[in-house]
């Protein structure tokens, strides 16, 4: 990397005139990799952008949805889950998912960050240009992380603490880890392979974690009183705050997917800012049309809808289709968390398969549709939206089958281990006193 650096800046002031000279340092400058620092401090912010959405974005949109009672628990499994898979992505999540040949699942060559050094690059979009793989890691490491915690929606206000944590694991290591690889892992990951159009994680990240939580809702099953009891938000200031911090920070989490600050960062930046804020006057209006005020909770969820409708598509569509991408994902989102919820007849406590599962499924399909170039996307010449759509359904389906069997796979084992549930008595007292010991609220 020295020597490289070098050659460049002796271009910069000595001509070179003979060409015997010039050929073999255009050699050495088109085989060595460059590191450009506004790459890396980009990328760094970006990482730093994943955990404010998760602590304490994440954390405060879920808290201040649930009963006043249960803040705490939520707070601190969303907490407690990032910073378990944040170790697990380290011991050996990295290395299944972005390493080794296999089109499923990687290997064990990396376990525990083996032969990674702070010398050592990982590609980026771009060729001859490269990120320090400390970089990489520690970014992908963040999406691990918050795609775990995104499942403690589902079963909130009802789940044993130690439950939620195994759950975390097995979870992980054997969902989260596959679909990372098959997605992402160029060039060798099967959905990869096939095309598949997943700029940021609309399969990996939300589908996933959806699907997840849908099964949760099932197996644990519904809290105590559900369907007799009102079961309000007690802060939905929190969840503005937690809401506008998810927003801020998921410009780290989609326009950093591009690992390069340069155009594709901006398209992907544009995207998620005119997505979001489409979405959130989709949700509204609906809320409007329907119910005849607009809510602040539908404000919050709106974004949330736009942000996971956006998330695949963002570096591939054209800001319109973006706008496009948002309110569609707006509208079927609040049919995932009211019709389509009550056909479940599942208590998917924050809605997690509602908005993330649903706005995942339909932000994959319309990144086949919008990706074209004939409606503003990035696509190639003779891209075709039928095999697109065809491709992106394709991952749709793995996703949401692979994540469903191994959840209910590891429910069970956490079933038997731990048990799923807190004892009616603590669930009635609540889980912040009961699982630890503290309340959010001396009254």
């Amino acid at each position: 990397m020295k020597e490289f650096k070098l050659f460049r800046g002796i271009r910069t002031w000595l001509p070179l005139l003979v060409l015997g000279l010039a050929a073999p340092m255009l050699h050495a400058e088109a085989v060595a990799p460059v590191v450009d620092k506004g790459d890396v401090a980009w990328m760094l912010t970006s990482t730093l952008l994943v955990l404010l959405m998760t602590v304490p974005g994440l954390a405060l949109f879920y808290g201040g949805l649930v009963r006043s009672k249960n803040v705490l628990s939520v707070l601190m499994q969303v907490m407690t889950v990032f910073s378990l898979l944040l170790l697990l992505w380290a011991a050996y999540g990295y290395s299944l998912a972005f390493n080794g040949g296999g089109p499923f699942i990687g290997n064990f060559d990396k376990i525990f960050l083996r032969g990674v050094t702070k010398d050592t690059l990982a590609a980026t979009f771009s060729a001859g240009v490269s990120l320090p793989e400390y970089v990489f890691v520690a970014f992908q490491a963040t999406f691990a992380g918050i795609t775990g915690a995104l499942i403690v929606g589902s079963f909130a206000e009802r789940m044993r603490f130690r439950a939620v944590l195994l759950f975390a694991a097995l979870w992980f290591t054997f969902a989260y880890l596959p679909i990372a690889h098959m997605v992402w892992y160029g060039p060798n990951g099967y959905l990869f392979a096939k095309g598949a159009l997943d700029f940021a994680g609309g399969t990996v990240v939300h589908i996933n974690a959806g699907i997840a939580g849908l099964v949760g809702a099932y197996l644990v099953g519904p809290r105590l009183g559900f369907g007799r009891e009102p079961m309000k938000p007690h802060n939905v200031t929190f969840t503005m705050i937690g809401a506008a911090l998810l927003w801020v920070g998921w410009f780290g989490f989609n326009a950093g997917s591009n690992l390069e600050a340069n155009s594709g960062a901006a398209l992907a930046f544009i995207n998620t800012l005119l997505a979001t804020a489409a979405a959130v006057l989709a949700w509204l209006a609906v809320e409007a049309l329907l119910r005849g005020h607009a809510s602040m909770v539908g404000g919050a969820s709106g974004a949330v809808a736009g942000l996971v409708g956006i998330t695949p598509a963002c570096g591939t569509v054209g800001p319109m289709g973006a706008i496009v991408v948002g309110v569609v994902a707006s509208l079927c989102c609040v049919w995932g968390v009211t019709g389509l919820k009550k056909l479940l007849r599942a208590d998917d406590a924050l809605d997690v398969f509602g908005v993330h599962g649903i706005g995942g499924i339909v932000g994959a399909l319309l990144t086949g549709v919008f990706t074209a170039p004939a409606l503003g996307g990035t696509g190639a010449a003779g891209f075709s939206i039928g095999h697109q759509l065809g491709v992106q359904a394709l991952g749709v389906g793995i996703t949401v089958v692979w994540s469903g069997l191994v959840s209910v796979l590891s429910y069970f084992v956490v079933k038997a281990v731990f048990g799923l549930r807190v004892s009616p008595e603590a669930e009635r007292e609540g889980l912040d006193i009961t699982s630890h010991g503290e309340s959010a609220y001396d009254v």
